[in-house]
């Protein structure tokens, strides 16, 4: 893969991205607040972007999403859980949903 395909890769993922996360946040703004891990402030400006700033935003060569977590333990939980799933999965959910929500300064 070139430098230049993975540029677009990345305008791709993080097109889809705020496409879905502003779905997302017009359709529940609670729900989709706790799902992306996102502040309300955020949200709110996700929510107000036209579709012009939305493409602005993802052409850039900086990933936009990143993982929720940097716990071993939870992406261990998320995709070597055998016996019980959804119960793993919802463990996880659980142990997300207790991190602090992220701020760039």
């Amino acid at each position: 893969m070139t430098a230049n395909d993975m540029m677009a890769e990345i305008r791709d993922a993080n097109l889809s991205y705020l496409m879905l996360a502003q779905q997302m946040i017009r359709a529940d703004k609670a729900t989709a607040i706790f799902r992306l891990g996102l502040s309300t402030d955020i949200a709110d400006l996700i929510e107000g972007m036209s579709n012009a700033q939305i493409l602005k935003l993802a052409g850039g060569n900086m990933m936009l999403a990143r993982f929720r977590f940097d716990d071993g333990a939870i992406l261990s939980m998320l995709t070597n859980y055998n016996k019980d799933r959804s119960l793993a999965q919802s463990h996880a959910a659980i142990l997300m949903a207790g991190q602090g929500v992220e701020e760039i300064v």
